[in-house]
């Protein structure tokens, strides 16, 4: 045979009739067994003799090649800590054979001391054993090969999917089925374990300092320390970025708080080395004993939150124990009644605006009506304040600024004599969906732009002036108006009004409730008229309740007034509606022409 049609054959082409017939079929299948690290082999039970293919010496390469030969000598090879070897697989399946043969897989680890390289050597077995007259095991054939790498990456693998990556600890996940299954056991004994949320004091102002590898290394050394204070049951996981779970088994309130002062020490009484120097680094506690207080991990981990929230409104580098109080479970409950209570309010469409005039200090004509927020409940309607408040704590915010851009998009497409102004959060800021959803409504009525305002708190422009002012820059060339809404309630910088380029500023109320008997009230309110006017912005005075107030504010220069003097929010609304907008829907056309 030629080297081209050795070539064409190896590769799956079909032998020329003419080749060698003494170069045999099973030569090439034992040199591709040996390239991809494989053998062959019989197993015969009863005299416990293993045949194998020529090349088995090769892909086990063992000390004593004779031990391949035998099943206990083989087995002898194998390291005992394996999850499952050939014998048990075959004889230990508890099955039997009726003449189709039983399947088999097993995976084992040959000992560094028994092979000639000195490394330990993973192997997977598979094969098919066949049954005596009894169907019991009498002979195995199957197939050998080394998965070393395999294994070891299946097994770090294994490990990330339960393990943080950085710490080497437990992942939140696998942490929280450790602390149940504490809490199951502590249960059934009659006993208690401990749940220990430590939390790095500071991390942010590393990374802001240091950088996030430094960052890194502070957490990775704070989760070693943990451990090493830790007894072999206990737990340790990391929950988030700075903050570690710790489940102590077979623990009192009193072993806690031994515990928990042993492992502040740990911490702080060394400083953490890094490549840009010393870091110093401490940890604030929180724990909850279970399951006298916490009968599943979920309630654990919040119990243990709120302690820990407890040492940070207190100090750091401290440590508190969760303590029931009927407050707090009165102030959840009332959250979890507004939560209900606004995503069934969104779903079945009972949110309303109510409409305060905002009027122009001269006249008192009303130039913009502010629309606030209503909730039709079974008991007293929800006020807008509470609404917001609630649903910031909450997290669902965003659903209530989408659906106050809704209802007033409706209210300006029913009564075109509205002008509105809308109040939207923090988060809308920085929401795209919000901003798609009003550039594609004035895209189809573009007129609805320059009838409409939109009021942002001080508090929420100086979370991140940059981007506030983009958004304002955006609502300005779809012609919407902004507003900075309860100046003077943050941060009083006047700074913000030259980097924003807002169109009015709102005058907190508390400045003017106040304004003819507190000297330093008016001082302000002159101080930020004449700024606003440098700025060409104009100002709005909230919560004007009598004419002397309003005078006043005349003098100062005030442009608009909002308040009880001149209307409270109310329901109904005070425009005329669209007269096309009452025809029934089949004379529309009509009503058109």
């Amino acid at each position: 045979m030629t080297s081209n049609e050795t070539s064409r054959t190896a590769a799956g082409a079909a032998p020329d009739e003419s080749a060698d017939p003494a170069c045999p079929d099973t030569l090439n299948a034992e040199e591709i067994l040996t390239a991809v690290g494989e053998a062959v082999y019989e197993w015969t039970i009863a005299d416990d003799r293993v045949r194998w293919s020529a090349n088995a010496a090769e892909v086990l390469p063992v000390k004593n090649a004779a031990a391949l030969h035998e099943g206990r000598r083989f087995a002898a090879l194998i390291d005992p800590d394996s999850p499952l070897t050939r014998f048990d697989a075959v004889a230990g399946s508890g099955k039997r054979d009726h003449g189709d043969g039983q399947p088999y897989c097993a995976r084992y680890c040959l000992k560094g001391t028994a092979t000639a390289t000195g490394e330990a050597i993973w192997i997977e077995d598979t094969g098919v054993w066949f049954g005596d007259g009894e169907g019991l095991p009498a002979r195995a054939r199957g197939i050998v090969r080394k998965v070393t790498e395999r294994h070891a990456a299946e097994v770090e693998l294994s490990f990330l999917s339960q393990h943080d990556a950085l710490t080497g600890q437990l992942n939140r996940a696998h942490l929280m089925k450790r602390l149940a299954e504490a809490i199951a056991t502590a249960r059934e004994k009659f006993a208690s374990c401990a749940f220990l949320i430590a939390g790095i004091d500071n991390l942010a102002v590393v990374n802001d300092t240091y950088g996030y590898e430094v960052a890194d290394r502070v957490i990775a050394t704070v989760a070693t320390r943990l451990q090493r204070q830790l007894r072999s049951g206990d737990s340790l996981g990391r929950l988030s970025g700075n903050k570690f779970g710790i489940v102590l088994n077979a623990c009192s309130e009193a072993e806690m708080e031994v515990a928990a002062e042993r492992l502040l020490d740990a911490i702080a009484s060394e400083v953490v080395t890094t490549e840009l120097g010393p870091v110093s680094v401490t940890i604030s506690i929180g724990g909850v004993s279970s399951p006298r207080h916490a009968t599943s991990a979920t309630k654990a981990l919040g119990m243990a939150h709120e302690a820990l929230d407890h040492v940070h409104r207190r100090q750091s580098n401290g440590f508190a124990i969760y303590q029931p109080s009927e407050s707090r479970a009165a102030a959840r409950r009332r959250n979890v009644e507004m939560a209900d209570a606004i995503v069934k309010g969104l779903n079945e469409r009972r949110f309303r605006l109510a409409y305060q005039p905002i009027v122009e200090a001269a006249t008192g004509k009303p130039v913009y009506h502010e629309c606030l927020l209503r909730l039709d409940t079974a008991g007293p309607v929800e006020q807008s304040g509470a609404l917001i408040a609630a649903a910031e704590r909450l997290g669902l915010v965003r659903l209530i600024d989408h659906r106050v851009l809704e209802l007033a998009v409706e209210t300006l497409a029913r009564y075109p004599a509205a002008r509105l102004s809308i109040n939207i959060s923090a988060e809308c800021i920085g929401d795209r969906s919000w901003m798609q959803k009003l550039v594609a409504t004035l895209a189809r009525r573009p007129q609805f732009g320059r009838r409409l305002a939109v009021e942002l708190t001080e508090t929420a422009v100086v979370r991140n002036v940059g981007e506030a002012a983009r958004f304002i820059a955006a609502l300005r060339d779809l012609s919407v108006k902004t507003a900075i809404d309860d100046f003077g309630t943050g941060y009083s910088s006047f700074h913000i009004l030259k980097e924003l380029s807002a169109d009015l500023v709102k005058i907190d109320g508390s400045f003017i409730t106040t304004l003819l008997t507190d000297e330093r009230h008016e001082v302000f309110v002159t101080a930020l008229v004449e700024i606003a006017k440098t700025f060409h912005l104009e100002t709005v005075a909230e919560w004007v309740r009598d004419e002397e107030t309003a005078a006043r504010l005349r003098a100062l220069g005030v442009d608009f007034f909002q308040g009880e003097l001149y209307g409270l929010a109310a329901s109904e609304a005070p425009w005329p509606e669209d007269e096309r907008l009452k025809v029934p829907i089949g004379n529309a056309s009509a009503a058109q022409r």
